[in-house]
């Protein structure tokens, strides 16, 4: 089994594992998942970060978690904040990869 193979199971698990972590805290009422839906981001953004540390996309979706997990847990004033600096960094990060991979084919 091929290195990078094994690398994608892992973080599969990790994310399935995580996943049913949260439903199950939510189920129990200990923590919605309407708070705890954030530290999917943050999770998939360490995974991809301990793949490749300078993959901008991982960054990107761990800050945008990291801001999530703050407004739906700390009653800030992010909120507006959040709603334009998701979709400003989505639209920068879906440049970022079309630019890399047309780039990559010259």
């Amino acid at each position: 089994m091929e290195a990078r193979e094994r690398t994608h199971i892992i973080t599969g698990g990790v994310i399935l594992i995580t996943l049913g972590v949260l439903i199950f805290l939510n189920s129990m009422d200990i923590y919605g998942f309407g708070k705890s839906w954030p530290i999917l981001l943050i999770v998939v953004s360490v995974c991809t970060l301990v793949q490749r540390t300078k993959d901008i996309g991982g960054w990107i979706i761990g800050i945008v978690g990291v801001v999530f997990l703050v407004v739906k847990n700390f009653q800030t004033n992010l909120d507006k904040i959040a709603g334009v600096a998701l979709p400003a960094l989505l639209v920068l990060l879906g440049v970022y990869i079309l630019f890399n991979h047309f780039r990559k084919r010259r």
